[in-house]
């Protein structure tokens, strides 16, 4: 019975992206960032309902949506890349692994709208990218960037890279942290079962650059990470 349930919200939900697919495709030669990014969260999270996630989002009351942030929360599972949209009500474009941008047709639909390639195993590309993230941060642009690197595999949240914590310091950027609970649960990296249940996402009061400015990147990571574990309702714990 799991197995024919998951299935069905597969095929459903596949039904549905290749329809959200084609819709962006075509708004990004029409309409502004900001006109598509808002047409992606209204599609992406009736593609939440469909897929059977009930998505609950906390901390919206406390968010200035004109503010520029660099966008940090923890990675629970390839639904992530549509429940932040739906549950964060920010323009913004995100740093992401290189080899996305490599998937048929998913590749150019990021790439025209504007993310940012990260390279993880080449040091001087992935420089590259975060100058790039920063430019984009001091033009206005949010970003979001998710600083495990990769889905748990576990459920814990594991060690946080220092990259995005150099970007950071050197954007002089306020820092918006999330925190998604439940998603993992959904849909472990590696099954193919879905296991429909509510789905937590947390926003937590932004972090203002001046309270952060003369943490070395190696606190810094530490202390978001923190907040992070928190929002998220984790045991703080050393990976």
């Amino acid at each position: 019975m799991k197995t024919v349930r998951s299935a069905m919200l597969w095929a459903a939900g596949s039904a549905f992206f290749v329809l959200t697919f084609t819709v962006l495709s075509f708004a990004l030669f029409i309409f502004s960032r900001k006109r598509v990014f808002a047409l992606a969260r209204f599609l992406f999270s009736v593609q939440v309902k469909i897929m059977g996630i009930r998505l609950r989002v906390t901390g919206l009351d406390g968010l200035d949506r004109t503010r520029t942030y660099l966008i940090m929360g923890n990675h629970q599972s390839l639904f992530d890349l549509f429940v932040i949209p739906a549950a964060i009500p920010l323009t913004y474009v995100a740093v992401e692994a290189a080899y996305h941008f490599s998937i048929p047709l998913w590749g150019s639909l990021v790439s025209r709208y504007g993310c940012i390639p990260i390279y993880r195993s080449n040091l001087e590309k992935a420089k590259e990218s975060l100058d790039i993230a920063r430019q984009r941060l001091r033009e206005g642009t949010s970003i979001i960037i998710l600083p495990e690197g990769h889905r748990t595999l576990t459920g814990r949240m594991g060690a946080f890279k220092k990259g995005p914590f150099h970007l950071a310091r050197q954007a002089g950027a306020d820092i918006l942290p999330f925190a998604i609970s439940g998603l993992f649960d959904y849909h472990p990296k590696g099954t193919f079962h879905l296991n429909p249940k509510p789905v937590k996402v947390s926003i937590g009061p932004a972090i203002p650059y001046a309270t952060i400015a003369d943490m070395t990147p190696e606190r810094l990571r530490d202390h978001v990470r923190g907040i992070i574990a928190d929002l998220a309702g984790l045991r703080r714990y050393h990976a």
